[in-house]
């Protein structure tokens, strides 16, 4: 077994309660072991893990460099002398909290947030006429989260002025009337393109996001899947 006691500083320290912990792993995790087990058992921290800067024996380490025994491991986020911008990305079987997302993204800059939801429709006018009673969200979850921060990344080279960026995505069980899915922006003012990157938010993670959906409904139960092939790149 290897053992070490992991350091964690400023919000890193904040989400998961405490200044330190002590692991252990069956053999030599690499760091990226690291931050998918503190994903996993601290969920909390999960959307600061991606950025997060990670040191081994007080030395910056990779992601795929290995953690030895009784390592001294310290997890933070990028040190002072900028602004980081807010990147909320999740999949959770969780009830979406609009305002909640929406507390994590806004600034002392913030002046303007553009949220797009979609909601679970009881009835579809467009195309083949049917009802629906319910929908089964299924997420491949580690590349759907993945994904979703490539999209992010996209909105920003588009949008530089965009300031949050928010993007949950709802699965399981699901009835009528419920949201699935939050694309949120903020910026300091609402002609930064707030409007646009949300609608490439939610356009994007439909071409690209590994999520399906299963309606049900009087006519039966049915897999809906989309035509976009993925290309190079995507």
């Amino acid at each position: 077994m290897v053992n070490f006691s992991i350091i964690f500083f400023a919000t890193l320290k904040e989400k998961i309660g405490a200044g330190k912990l002590d692991v252990q792993f069956p053999s030599e995790p690499t760091v990226s072991d690291l931050r998918q087990y503190l994903g996993q058992h601290y969920p909390a921290v999960k959307p600061f893990l991606a950025h997060s800067i990670a040191s081994v024996n007080r030395q910056y380490a990779l992601d795929d460099d290995r953690i030895p025994q009784d390592a001294e491991v310290a997890l933070f986020p990028p040190v002072s002398g900028g602004t980081e911008l807010p990147t909320i990305i999740k999949v959770s079987a969780e009830p979406l909290d609009l305002n909640g997302l929406l507390a994590e993204m806004v600034q002392e800059s913030t002046g303007a947030a553009c949220i797009f939801t979609g909601v679970v429709r009881g009835l579809t006018q467009r195309g083949e006429y049917h009802q629906t009673t319910s929908l089964v969200y299924e997420a491949y979850i580690p590349m759907a989260e993945e994904k979703m921060e490539q999209v992010a990344e996209e909105i920003r080279m588009r949008w530089p002025d965009v300031e949050g960026i928010g993007i949950v995505q709802r699965i399981g069980h699901l009835d009528t009337g419920t949201p699935t899915v939050a694309i949120a922006c903020t910026s300091s003012h609402r002609d930064c393109g707030i409007f646009e990157a949300a609608r490439y938010g939610i356009d994007r993670l439909k071409e690209i996001v590994p999520v399906w959906k299963k309606e049900i409904g009087p006519q039966g139960e049915t897999w809906i899947e989309g035509k976009y092939q993925p290309k190079r790149g995507d």
